[in-house]
């Protein structure tokens, strides 16, 4: 399962390199959402984007970003202020009379300290580094897809909920951010040959056991430790990995734009470093193709899902 990628999110590259257009009121709509919905998750990459309007939309767009930094700030700033109080009345009460209560307590508030100031500072950040782009469940990505004939890059949620099905699909089903080749033709039948987007990224990232990574077995009685590994092609380049998305309406509910990245068997490498699933990379002149499916032959799709590029995937514990 890809749980988390490293996402090329400057919409100016899809352009520059990709040939792709902007879907501008999709993207404004979204950081408008924003404002009032706080489960709408958008990686700072994405508002770096338009960090330089250039355009009345462009900078329409950036005001709201602004705007949500602000909101931001306020709401940090007053549990920065929740804390600190609870922070001394705990020492106010440790002086009077120690108890495990008032030690939990300031330990409590000690650590939302540190947190919010750390959400503070990367708020105000302008420099980006490589975690801005990554995205996990539930987060929102550029993905690419064909729209009269042309590459179309429009931000959707990465974790899919197909048309028709209920808002609880999300979390009766809470790994569909990942579409397993396998079942393209069952689970996901009904976006499979219809639906089909791309995914730029730079590196993908993965839950495994540590025994696993090592090579062997659990002692009796150690408990199994979780590690986050990064993976990364080389040699080092963007990957174009095949997707399937869908367009979810209800009544009285804005519309939802989400996809599934698609998975397959790992490679040797990445099965020797203990995970059992892997993105697909599309060789870009197969993409067109792919973005554009023809529903009446699925063996066509398949095959270009089996002609995907095969870069060699070095891994190493993530920061």
């Amino acid at each position: 399962m890809c749980y988390s990628a490293q996402v090329v999110q400057d919409y100016k590259k899809y352009v520059r390199v990709h040939g792709a257009t902007l879907n501008i009121h999709e993207f404004f709509d979204l950081f408008w959402r924003r404002l009032k919905d706080k489960r709408i998750k958008i990686p700072k990459a994405m508002e770096l984007a338009f960090a330089d309007p250039q355009t009345e939309e462009e900078r329409r767009i950036r005001g709201l970003v602004d705007e949500h930094a602000a909101q931001e700030a306020l709401r940090l700033e007053q549990e920065l202020f929740a804390q600190r109080k609870r922070l001394a009345d705990a020492e106010r009460a440790l002086q009077a009379r120690p108890t495990k209560a008032a030690s939990e307590s300031r330990r409590i508030a000690g650590a939302k300290i540190e947190w919010a100031r750390g959400k503070l500072a990367d708020l105000r950040r302008s420099e980006p580094n490589d975690e801005d782009a990554r995205i996990f469940p539930g987060h929102y990505a550029p993905v690419m897809v064909i729209e009269g004939g042309r590459r179309v890059v429009r931000p959707m949620r990465y974790q899919c909920r197909p048309a028709g099905k209920p808002a609880s699909f999300d979390n009766r089903f809470p790994g569909t951010y990942n579409a397993r080749r396998d079942n393209l033709q069952g689970f996901w039948k009904e976006l499979f040959g219809f639906s089909h987007g791309v995914l730029v990224l730079d590196a993908f990232y993965e839950n495994v056991s540590r025994h696993r990574i090592e090579g062997r077995e659990l002692a009796p009685g150690e408990p199994e430790e979780n590690v986050v590994l990064e993976f990364r092609p080389r040699p080092a380049h963007e990957m174009l990995v095949a997707c399937l998305w869908s367009r979810w309406s209800a009544p009285g509910e804005p519309d939802l734009l989400s996809f599934a990245a698609i998975t397959d068997e790992p490679p040797p490498e990445i099965a020797a470093a203990g995970h059992d699933r892997c993105i697909i990379p599309l060789r870009p002149e197969n993409v067109d193709a792919w973005l554009q499916p023809d529903r009446r032959d699925p063996a066509a799709q398949l095959a270009l899902l089996d002609d995907r590029e095969r870069p060699y995937y070095e891994h190493r514990l993530a920061a």
